[in-house]
């Protein structure tokens, strides 16, 4: 077995969730999902299939973040994951809609941070250990911190 690093490639604000699943029925069950939970929404999904002709799957509304995701997809190369890119629309908003989805298995991160994903590669495949989201923390919030982090929820409109 070989360890590998891969690096998710993306526009710097831009979310993704990064998870696995276990048909290729997940595709087309997520973006119904997800157009009929919030109208209008951006986003592009991308699905390794893992058996049969292992291709990635994939379906969206916005080109950009499906080219992202297909993109990202084909660099994994790891066994039923699936990334999921958004625009102008947060995780927080549709985490529960997609962990819903009767397919999803596990969700690995939901983040716009720079991420680092933990591959194990062996003569079988590839699949995913684990993932390296943002950097190290340097310390604990003071209070200042605390008024700031509450305030800033306030106003991004997370909190009344």
């Amino acid at each position: 077995m070989e360890l590998k690093l891969i690096a998710i490639d993306k526009p710097d604000g831009i979310n993704f969730i990064l998870g696995q699943s276990h048909f290729i029925k997940t595709v087309e069950d997520v973006y119904e999902a997800l157009v009929t939970a919030v109208p209008g929404i951006q986003f592009g999904f991308a699905f390794c299939e893992s058996s049969d002709k292992r291709l990635v799957r994939w379906c969206g509304s916005n080109d950009e973040m499906i080219e992202l995701a297909k993109k990202n997809a084909l660099n994994l190369a790891a066994g039923h994951s699936f990334i999921l890119f958004l625009k102008n629309v947060f995780p927080i908003n549709i985490l529960k809609i997609i962990q819903n989805v009767q397919e999803i298995v596990h969700l690995f991160c939901a983040t716009a941070n720079p991420t680092q994903v933990i591959l194990a590669e062996t003569e079988q495949g590839r699949g995913i250990l684990g993932v390296v989201d943002g950097f190290s923390t340097l310390g604990v919030e003071t209070t200042k911190e605390i008024n700031e982090r509450k305030s800033f929820l306030r106003k991004i409109g997370y909190k009344s």
